[in-house]
């Protein structure tokens, strides 16, 4: 027989949210009873803490299977690899759910040059979904640097065609109090030049259609700063956006040179030789699925998630090959634990985050009929560093049961766990939230993140396995006690 210390929490029913029609609607006062202290934390802490297979997971998923870009053969690959490793960790079911992805894109050979006013050999890669060169194309470089379509009409217009065109001032310059380029970039690195261009309408209206402006023009492509620092370069792209010319990525100090030159008036030319290819039809993705079911109300359900899909520059282990290993690892510790919870756990692994939450948001469209039995859903994916809290993302009226939750593990953070009222963006919880599921993305240290991630150095070695062992034994624990909760959360504002 299992003993218990408890700790009661009040779930108020005044938190004032829409219900979806066939949730439950909480009750007023209603007393929550969160697992904690127990002979259960102390055996998956143990577990995880002791006897860790993130190490070996990690390697492997990184060194050998390598990068996941939706929609390649290595992404199936590792679609496979990792249902047949929840299934050797003991899952009850595995699966790897089917969804439409969008036209494949694959990255070929690409060289690059400076040929005025200097000649030298240049490090640069294509922004992805967007096409080759067709052979080597030259052309002089304008930096374009307007801020409302008035003044690229008056600069600009007419001038554009068969040049390389810089899109505007580096990331770091348009907004030098900005930390170097982070997970907000997901789906586009521009976005985070949003705030840049709100200071007035006409800006606003301006970054919505300048790609597009520029395009019209017919210039031989478009060049993006790598937004990094140490010529480190952040790769994106979406096949829902798919480029009709060629973008490069060059890093942030040659971007910052070609600026100098051009205030100069001094000319600068380069020449691009790029062979990227596009599949002639959709392609079908995966999400990675494993459950252990719950044996008191097995259609209700806690989800963990992280994305296993990468960039294609490195081996995606920041971003977020540690994510995904982390949730691999809880489903083992929870199975090796001998843990039986009341409420299924299931583990996903989603694909398609990076072009725009595209995986998850499959998901919640395949089984939306089954978000009012989803008691939470709680993703990993701010990079390898261990989890120091989590972030409320709204729901003040969970805070009480979160620092509850995360007391009993508090002492793996190397601190405490802070429970804060963050909104995190930019990753799978997002697809899951206007359904009114209540959805969390954990706070983690950044070791190097903000360096590492969509860059060419996001490989093993830049990696903190010990970190990632922690994390999946938090997430272990926290998904128990989810599991073993008495009653289903309330649900948040329906926004769909």
């Amino acid at each position: 027989m299992i003993r218990r210390s408890v700790a009661v929490v009040a779930l108020l029913a005044s938190f004032g949210a829409t219900t979806l029609a066939s949730a439950q609607a909480p009750v007023a006062q209603q007393a929550v009873v969160v697992p904690t202290n127990d002979d259960v934390v102390a055996r998956l802490v143990d577990e995880g803490m002791h006897r860790s297979h993130a190490d070996a997971d990690l390697e492997y998923l990184l060194d050998v299977i390598g990068p996941r870009l939706t929609g390649s053969a290595e992404m199936r690959r590792a679609n496979e690899w990792t249902q047949q490793k929840f299934a050797e960790y003991g899952a009850d079911r595995t699966a790897l759910e089917a969804w439409k992805f969008g036209v494949g894109w694959t990255r070929g050979p690409m060289t690059l040059r400076m040929l005025a006013p200097q000649r030298r050999e240049m490090i640069g890669v294509s922004w992805a979904w967007s096409p080759g060169t067709n052979g080597p194309l030259a052309g002089d470089v304008v930096f374009m640097d307007a801020r409302t379509e008035a003044e690229f009409n008056d600069r600009f217009k007419g001038k554009l065609a068969g040049k390389w065109v810089m899109m505007g001032l580096p990331y770091a310059n348009e907004n030098p109090a900005a930390p170097p380029v982070t997970h907000a970039d997901s789906a586009h690195l521009d976005s985070l030049r949003r705030s840049v261009f709100a200071r007035n309408p006409d800006e606003t209206h301006f970054f919505a259609i300048r790609t597009a402006l520029a395009a019209y023009e017919h210039p031989a492509g478009l060049i993006r700063d790598g937004g990094k620092q140490f010529g480190l370069l952040t790769m994106s792209g979406s096949p829902s956006a798919i480029s009709s010319l060629p973008q490069i990525v060059i890093a942030q100090e040659n971007y910052d040179q070609f600026i100098r030159l051009s205030r100069r008036g001094v000319p600068v030319r380069i020449e691009a030789d790029i062979k990227n290819s596009f599949t002639r039809d959709p392609l079908e993705a995966y999400n990675t699925v494993a459950e252990i079911r719950g044996s008191e109300h097995p259609d209700e359900v806690v989800i963990l998630g992280a994305h296993l899909d990468s960039w294609d520059l490195a081996t995606g282990g920041t971003d977020n090959g540690a994510g995904a290993i982390a949730v691999l690892e809880a489903m083992r510790i929870l199975e090796a634990s001998g843990v039986k919870p009341k409420r299924t756990i299931r583990f996903v692994l989603f694909s398609g985050e990076e072009e725009g939450l595209f995986g998850s948001q499959a998901y919640v469209a395949e089984h939306t009929k089954e978000l009012n039995k989803v008691q939470a859903v709680l993703v990993l994916d701010n990079g390898t560093g261990r989890i120091t809290g989590m972030s409320l993302q709204g729901r003040e009226d969970l805070r009480t049961m979160w620092k509850t939750m995360l007391a009993p593990v508090a002492t793996l953070g190397g601190s405490n766990l802070v429970v804060s009222s963050g909104n995190k963006t930019g990753t799978d919880h997002l697809s899951f939230l206007p359904y009114g599921v209540p959805a969390f993305n954990y706070d983690q240290l950044t070791r190097g993140y903000n360096w590492t991630h969509h860059s060419q150095i996001d490989d093993y070695d830049n990696t903190v396995p010990g970190d990632v062992a922690q994390a999946a034994t938090i997430m272990a624990v926290n998904a128990w006690q989810l599991a073993d909760l008495d009653v289903l959360l309330p649900r948040g504002a329906v926004t769909k």
